[in-house]
């Protein structure tokens, strides 16, 4: 939608709070362990970015081999998870999963008569709520998520702010796809983790049957996973539950050799 109306300062003005949002997405620092608190302050910038706008959201997706499943969201007003609790969980249409779906900017400046998603829009006219811009998160051509960006007015959206929003899309989505690589080697490290610390309770194990039986590590492991199997639990809970009760073993034996 055309903005004649638009003077070079007002464009100025909007050109120079889109360079500071994207200044703040540079220096935003992701953490892994507060997801929300970093899709919040992204939303938040987002609003900053885009004239007009009344509230944002930031969703995460996971791609799969079928549909792309809901990783992740976050508003920045509590109407917005409203609206995307409807769009998402209720509706299962809107133009957040239309703009991911086609890869496409999708604008609406009256939800309740637009017959895109008829069920959606009518509910979110219905709270006062009647355009939206939502806008696809590319990274190296995967779509990782969107962001959402509504406003109570009608054709809130012109295509200058639309253009704005596009031009702040793009670091959004590096910041996005940047807090995905940080999740996966997050969870990798974890992984790793514990799978470094079962391997040491296993070994442990493995030693205590050899002591007592005199066989060899082979045969130790054998007899571990025999119980395992037979107990239908987990290899490592098996050697865990030998670990304590050795220890419960040594702690008698030397509460009962030491003298009053």
């Amino acid at each position: 939608m055309p903005d004649p109306a638009l003077t070079a300062a007002q464009s100025d003005s909007d050109d120079q709070d889109v360079i500071a949002a994207v200044r703040g997405l540079a220096n935003l620092v992701s953490d892994v362990d507060d997801l929300d608190g970093v899709l919040v302050r992204i939303a938040e910038f987002t609003v900053a970015a885009v004239p007009g706008a009344d509230g944002a959201g930031v969703t995460l997706i996971r791609a799969s081999d079928g549909s792309p499943s809901l990783l992740a969201w976050a508003v920045t007003h509590p109407f917005v998870r409203e609206i995307d609790h409807l769009q998402y969980e209720i509706c299962r249409e809107g133009p957040c999963l239309t703009a991911m779906q086609t890869r496409r900017t999708l604008v609406s400046g009256s939800l309740g008569g637009d017959r895109r998603w008829p069920r959606f829009g009518a509910r979110v006219a219905g709270l006062q709520v009647h355009s939206a811009l939502s806008l696809p998160l590319l990274v190296r051509d995967v779509v990782v998520g969107a962001l959402n960006i509504y406003a109570r007015e009608r054709d809130a959206f012109s295509d200058h702010a639309v253009g704005l929003a596009e031009q702040f899309a793009g670091p959004a989505a590096v910041s996005v796809g940047n807090l995905q690589v940080l999740q996966a080697a997050h969870a990798r490290a974890a992984q790793l983790q514990a799978a470094l610390t079962n391997r040491a309770v296993i070994d442990q194990a493995i030693g205590i049957v050899r002591s007592r039986s005199g066989g060899s590590a082979e045969d130790a492991f054998d007899r571990l996973r025999q119980s395992s199997q037979a107990e239908n639990v987990k290899l490592v809970a098996v050697a865990q539950r030998l670990l304590e009760d050795a220890v419960r073993r040594a702690h008698a034996r030397h509460s009962h050799s030491t003298p009053d």
